[in-house]
């Protein structure tokens, strides 16, 4: 048994943030980071637009109160408004110190950080690193892991949480290269594992987000909260997914139909190709619905639009977005400064998660708490975003409530012991199922019954439902389910055995999927990214709470939290 002060699951912008505030701190904690990847490699550092904060630069009539204000109808009044107060006050201390740490954002040039404007936002005030702001950041953060002594676990896949009477003491994992399996004892438990995106056959998401944390968490008996509200971005590669960022649009770009027309005005006359991602992605399905959409040799009936960057020229597409100039190019073959890009909605966001207060603890019911257990980033929900995130509060949430959440962890370990914790029937439990995948002589393959479910997800639970597609969903689901259960891996062994890590992850990816689908179906309303035609308005007398969703094999109940309201009372939503 491996014994820390404290495990963080997770090496992304969160994680990171996190483990470099307990070490700052108290240095002589042990803390160690676990990921499935190099750290380096976490998702986030794909992010590209950048991190809001109200720091004026560029806009002396910007606040944190507006940009709470701008967050919360973004959320379409679903976020908590006490976090998002922490949110949004501490956003310009938590890019000053990133600064500090040596994160190179982009300048205006009298040397200050440049600022942006961003969908949803009432001002300019996302802070940037050209279109690689993740990358840049979380390369400092690793940085920092380094030089605070922080242990890291890179290639370790971790199969679950232990959680007995109510506190989490530790977590079984096993080493990718060679499948030797340790259990980890902790005094304190952190989960940063990201998204879920590969939930859905498109998403803007790596490899690796398949919503492992989440899983873990429900398969504990702990609820995950507002997992229905998924969000789409506007923009990725058509046939592709992957992401043409928002800061495209932030530097002037035009969506386009077949008829050349910016349709945007017609859904968000005000922000334009500004508005938020729920209202951008359902303009351009709307604008595909009805015709308009465009062909590869540029007839009208086609699957997607036109983002143009043409007008900016060749000079600010290189020096301001570099980054989505090279992805067209390099998966379409498409020269930005001469042809638009094709694009179409893409899964890129989960709202929901691992509930959680303030301090990243994590909740077990509305009013109770898990000792030693804690989450933070995309995985959990503390509800800054409610049903609908605005681009650039991500990796802001990430810092955030990383930075919040460490302090909270390097407070709570004082002073207290490693909990007691028998290892051995965790251990024999996961040799038990390692070696009930390698020796099942199933009738699957892994890929086939993986691409069932996500065409499932994605036809079933897209951006437009109705009660009667989501119900033939979770039908189709549980076939589904029962094909998983009859898998065969070609793979029998322990070195680099990638085979056994996608039939873990299948079980991950079912789990998270079948909570969407419950909690889309019982939400009978349209807030944010969850819109159903069937119940096109927003019902804050029934529907004014978050969806709590307790997973068991026997099937999923819903409870309900109310929402936290402190200074914006409800209103209807227009932009």
């Amino acid at each position: 048994m491996i014994d820390h002060d404290v495990v963080i699951v997770g090496g992304g912008l969160a994680g990171c943030r996190a483990a470099v505030e307990i070490a700052r701190m108290n240095p002589s904690l042990s803390v160690a980071v676990i990921a499935k990847t190099h750290p380096i490699r976490s998702h986030s550092v794909a992010a590209q637009g950048g991190m809001a904060a109200s720091l004026k630069n560029v806009d002396s009539e910007d606040s944190w109160e507006a940009h709470a204000f701008d967050t919360v109808k973004g959320s379409d009044y679903l976020a908590d408004q006490d976090a998002v107060e922490i949110l949004t006050r501490e956003a310009p201390d938590v890019v000053i110190d990133l600064e500090h740490m040596g994160v190179l954002f982009s300048r205006l040039p009298d040397g200050r950080i440049a600022q942006r404007a961003f969908g949803g936002h009432s001002h300019n005030r996302t802070c940037y690193a050209a279109d690689k702001t993740g990358h840049a950041i979380l390369h400092e953060l690793v940085n920092n892991l380094r030089r605070y002594g922080v242990h890291i676990y890179d290639e370790w896949y971790v199969m679950r949480l232990i959680l007995e009477e109510e506190q989490a003491k530790g977590l079984v994992m096993f080493r990718i290269r060679d499948g030797h399996l340790e259990v980890v004892r902790a005094k304190a438990v952190m989960f940063a594992t990201g998204g879920y995106g590969r939930v859905y056959n498109t998403t803007s998401n790596d490899f690796a987000s398949t919503g492992d944390g989440l899983a873990m968490t429900a398969a504990a008996g702990l609820p995950l909260e507002d997992m229905e509200f998924v969000q789409f971005h506007p923009t990725g590669v058509y046939g592709v997914g992957v992401l043409i960022s928002e800061a495209v649009r932030g530097e002037g770009a035009y969506l386009v139909n077949s008829e050349g027309d910016r349709f945007m005005k017609t859904y968000a006359p005000s922000r334009m190709e500004l508005a938020p991602r729920d209202i951008t992605s359902r303009a351009i399905v709307k604008e595909i619905r009805a015709g308009r959409g465009i062909h590869r040799d540029g007839s009208a009936g086609g699957p997607f639009v036109h983002l143009d960057v043409r007008h900016l020229g060749r000079e600010k597409i290189m020096s301001r977005i570099p980054f989505a100039w090279e992805e067209a190019h390099r998966l379409l073959g498409v020269d930005a400064v001469h042809e638009p890009i094709p694009v179409r909605p893409t899964v890129h966001y989960s709202m929901g998660g691992i509930p959680t207060n303030t301090d990243g603890q994590v909740r077990s019911g509305d009013e109770t708490l898990v000792e030693g257990f804690f989450a933070a980033g995309e995985t959990a929900c503390v509800s800054v975003h409610g049903a609908n995130r605005l681009g650039s509060n991500s990796l802001l949430e990430c810092v955030v409530y990383g930075r919040r959440t460490g302090a909270a962890i390097a407070r709570y370990v004082q002073n207290r012991k490693l909990p007691d914790l028998n290892e051995t029937p965790y251990l024999s439990e996961a040799r038990q199922r390692i070696q009930t995948l390698l020796d099942q002589r199933g009738e699957h393959r892994i890929n086939t019954v993986r691409q069932a479910f996500q065409d499932c997800m994605t036809d079933h639970c897209g951006v437009f439902r109705t009660e009667e597609v989501m119900q033939a969903g979770l039908q189709k689901l549980q076939t589904i389910r029962q094909q998983a259960g009859n898998i065969f891996l070609d793979d029998k062994g322990k070195l680099w055995n990638t085979e056994l890590i996608e039939a873990l992850e299948l079980q991950s990816l079912l789990t998270v999927g079948e909570i969407i689908l419950t909690g889309a179906l019982n939400r009978k309303e349209s807030r944010g990214s969850h819109c159903r035609e069937d119940c096109p308005d927003r019902d804050d007398v029934n529907f004014l709470q978050h969806t709590m969703a307790y997973y068991s094999p026997a099937g999923i109940e819903l409870r309900y939290r109310p929402v936290t309201i402190t200074q914006f009372q409800p209103q209807e939503r227009k932009y």
